[in-house]
């Protein structure tokens, strides 16, 4: 029997099998990790022109309250993000703090209209989680609502708003973080400019019952292939973005996440979220690790757990992910070291197999962003 029989499914799985799609498990769901085209080729294409990806997976919410201070308030009880703040048509990144700093979840935060409601994406495998969470911290004027009445798709690459505004021609005027109701084909859609993989994009939610209508046409411009889970983790990588349960997790600070610029200016002041004594103390004193990106010298990639020396053989850290990018046609890897290693340039070793391998810290992004602003 095929191993992900059992699993869930997203609208889109009968697709993703007509079109060869390899199964896999993730975050408790059967999605593709490559079709017959492979992942190489999927990721230097979507850098090229346009990827579809599905990731009806994660965790569509709403935040509904009276009006948008209540709402925004009672976000910002546990995060660090300016929501208040957030403006008609924007988008926010931010991340659920717990008592200690660290990080529950990382999230979007999207506010479409004028009334007391924010849009939510959860990751996957933490959905339930912070379900949980949040709900147990509302007040009773705010409620969190599950949409897993729709699906949710990104369309990533130089020649995705190409593609996207013969079906939706209201997609091409918006910018990097904005979002805004629009209509697919006749199909009411909600649309904004965004994804994972440092290039230009959307993340489209649809109901789950348009979703295959709405894949299937973008499917048919000659931009646009799909793409699995394998080139959506090298695209990620390259982009120096954060993989959660890999990269941050309930432990992780952002200050050691190098996250610090998702605080805004007015939390930090008032120092109101959740830990803001001990995050801050982080910021201004430094904190006991940092997240860095990392390039070997030669071809051998370093996977996640691999230890991080300094030259002279002491432990300074593990590699969080790790991996070949098409792009640069190199290993690259981010990880966290102490703090005294973590200045660009500074030169390490990298343990694979029990073998020294030569790195230095680098510069994020590996790849240069190529967002809409």
């Amino acid at each position: 029997m095929d191993a992900t029989t059992e699993l869930k499914r997203t609208p889109l799985y009968d697709l993703h099998v007509a079109l060869g799609g390899k199964m896999v498990e993730f975050a408790g769901y059967a999605l593709p990790v490559h079709y017959p085209t492979g992942i190489l080729k999927e990721h230097l294409h979507t850098r090229a022109a346009a990827g579809l990806f599905d990731v009806s997976h994660m965790g569509q919410r709403q935040l509904v309250g009276p009006d948008h201070g209540s709402t925004a308030r009672a976000l910002e009880a546990l995060t660090p993000g300016d929501i208040l703040g957030l403006a008609t048509g924007r988008m926010r990144y931010t991340m659920l703090l717990n008592d200690q700093g660290g990080m529950v979840d990382d999230l979007m935060v999207t506010r479409s209209s004028d009334e007391g409601q924010l849009g939510l994406v959860f990751n996957g495998a933490r959905k339930d989680v912070d379900d949980a969470y949040v709900r147990a911290y509302l007040p009773r004027t705010v409620e969190l609502v599950a949409r897993d009445d729709r699906a949710l798709l990104a369309l990533q690459g130089p020649k995705a708003a190409a593609a996207l505004a013969r079906h939706c021609p209201q997609a091409d005027a918006l910018s990097f973080m904005t979002a805004a109701q629009a209509r697919f084909d006749g199909i009411a859609c909600h649309i904004s400019r965004s994804g994972y993989t440092g290039e230009d994009g959307f993340e489209i939610s649809v109901p789950a019952e348009e979703a295959e209508k709405v894949a299937r046409a973008l499917l048919a411009e000659p931009e646009v292939l799909p793409i699995g889970l394998g080139a959506r983790d090298s695209l990620r990588l390259e982009a120096g973005l954060c993989l959660y349960g890999h990269d941050i997790d309930e432990t992780t600070s952002p200050v050691e996440a190098n996250l610090v610029w998702a605080i805004g200016k007015r939390r930090k002041l008032d120092r109101d979220f959740p830990a803001a004594a001990k995050i801050m103390d982080q910021l201004f004193d430094g904190a006991a690790r940092k997240r860095v990106g990392l390039r070997l010298e030669g071809r051998a990639p370093a996977r996640e757990g691999a230890e991080i020396a300094s030259r002279d053989g002491q432990i300074i850290g593990r590699v969080t992910s790790g991996g070949f990018s098409p792009s640069l046609n190199a290993p690259i890897a981010m990880g966290y070291v102490m703090p005294a290693f973590a200045e660009d340039g500074s030169a390490l070793d990298i343990i694979v197999r029990g073998k020294a391998l030569p790195a230095h810290v680098a510069v994020l992004p590996f790849v240069p962003n190529r967002y809409k602003r």
